[in-house]
């Protein structure tokens, strides 16, 4: 595909290097020649310097007969009028734009082909919103994904010492938990990926993570560690758009503190929530945190917009007795340096973007994509069509597909019914089908697996 990025930023950046090492044609257009230098220092593609929303530019990024433009600028007003020009001078086919304002995202008829023609628009705030959630929801997990709309989930966990299934064979799990179908897609041990098979013996420490109807994830969690008591209690350093999305989100059901260092920004908050409590204040102060019980406290969430300040104070609230830190950290070298050490989940706004913005660029009908293992993994879900001569996986047991090295199928979605995946299960046609792949560089031959041939009409 010919695709031009708007924006060299870290998303920007990011979703050009996944995109040009898959072969596709890429070019980046920014202001700032520096971030094109870097870029085109490392990686096969083209770079345009200039202004993203003038026509002459998109004309020099070959906007003429592109396929798509993914606008994630730090504008929202530049990417919607760039893709606003490529409708109207170059009839561009798919137009993805970053929003992350959320005046624009409460208007549903903004973005249509007869108003704003923007075939997909991407709030970061709310990705990120929604998987803290997920996280809080599950307090052992290290990570939880969607698919077939919340249907099927996949859960990432830590192993621990005690835990029901640790020193078990994978095979004996069924004994553990009757009446609960689940599958292991993976397992990471001292970072080196495992595929598992029936006789694979769980360790204390392996990362798991399985795939499960969203109603049996708690009782599997429970059978590779102590099932975490739910979460009452949410500490947050930092008011912004995430802060404000995440306390409305958990203020019905938990106890929730915003630490705010803006005096004005701290009055809004107040006046835009119904049970939360904001506090004027630094939340990496060792007092502060003291007076307000932090021991006491379920979570704490570090989501401003400052690194190293969401890496101190979540650093100092676990050690003055927070039951789980998550910190928000933009820089992705910082994420891989953090993450399980005094901090528990980092969380990087980059690959929730990244992932979203992947599911709607891969060919052959795969309509999610979540990043996992701080990008190394992937999770995907991909849509089976077509009939037993034009597919290479429909009317197939899952015995007889051809998956590439390093890749399983977790589950099926058949209509409302989610399907563990087992041997001799055949698929059909609009089933929607997890996969997990341990090596990411394989992603590209998963979707020629799922695309129709010739003969399907």
């Amino acid at each position: 595909m010919k695709i031009i990025i708007l924006g060299a930023g870290q998303v920007g950046a990011t979703l050009a290097e996944n995109l040009a090492n898959e072969a596709n044609d890429v070019t980046v257009v920014d202001t700032d020649a520096s971030l094109l230098g870097d870029l085109q220092d490392h990686l096969d593609i083209r770079t345009v310097r200039g202004y993203a929303a003038y026509p002459d530019v998109l004309r020099r990024a070959g906007a003429d007969d592109a396929d798509m433009i993914i606008a994630v600028t730090e504008s929202d007003e530049i990417n919607m009028v760039a893709c606003q020009i490529a409708y109207t001078l170059f009839h561009t086919p798919t137009k993805i734009a970053r929003i992350r304002s959320n005046e624009y995202l409460l208007e549903d008829r903004l973005f249509s082909a007869d108003a704003m023609p923007i075939d997909m628009s991407i709030s970061p705030e709310q990705l990120v919103t929604d998987y803290i959630r997920r996280l809080i929801q599950y307090p052992g997990a290290l990570q939880v994904v969607d698919f077939a709309d919340g249907r099927a989930r996949l859960v990432g966990v830590k192993a621990y010492y005690g835990g029901p299934l640790v020193g078990q064979e994978l095979a004996t799990m069924r004994e553990h938990i009757p009446g609960v179908d689940m599958r292991v897609a993976a397992i990471y041990r001292r970072g080196k990926p495992i595929i598992p098979e029936g006789d694979t013996i769980v360790e204390a420490e392996d990362e798991v993570f399985f795939v499960a109807a969203k109603q049996d994830i708690k009782k599997v969690i429970s059978e590779l560690r102590k099932l975490d008591r739910p979460v009452k209690r949410v500490v947050m350093a930092g008011g912004g758009n995430i802060g404000l999305r995440l306390a409305r989100a958990l203020e019905d059901y938990c106890q929730v503190k915003i630490i705010e260092h803006s005096r004005e920004r701290a009055r809004y908050l107040s006046e835009q929530l119904k049970h939360t409590v904001v506090l004027v204040g630094d939340a990496a102060n060792e007092a502060l945190l003291t007076e307000e019980n932090i021991e006491s406290a379920d979570v704490f969430c570090a989501i401003t917009n400052d690194d190293e300040a969401n890496i101190l104070s979540a650093m100092l609230a676990k050690r003055l007795g927070a039951r789980k830190v998550m910190s928000l950290i933009n820089r992705l070298a910082y994420v891989d340096l953090v993450e399980g050490s005094a901090i528990d989940i980092a969380i990087s706004p980059q690959q929730s973007t990244v992932s979203a913005l992947l599911a709607h660029v891969r060919r052959g009908d795969v309509v999610q994509v979540h990043s996992l293992r701080r990008g190394a993994a992937e999770a995907i879900e991909a849509v089976a069509h077509g009939d037993a001569r034009s597919s290479r996986v429909v009317g197939r047991r899952l015995e007889e597909i051809r998956l590439p090295p390093g890749c399983t199928i977790g589950a099926i979605v058949r209509g409302e019914d989610v399907i563990i995946a087992h041997h001799d299960i055949v698929v059909e046609a609009g089933d929607h089908v997890i996969l997990f792949i341990v090596d990411k560089r394989r992603t590209r031959d998963v979707e020629k697996l799922f695309q129709v041939g010739l003969t399907f009409v």
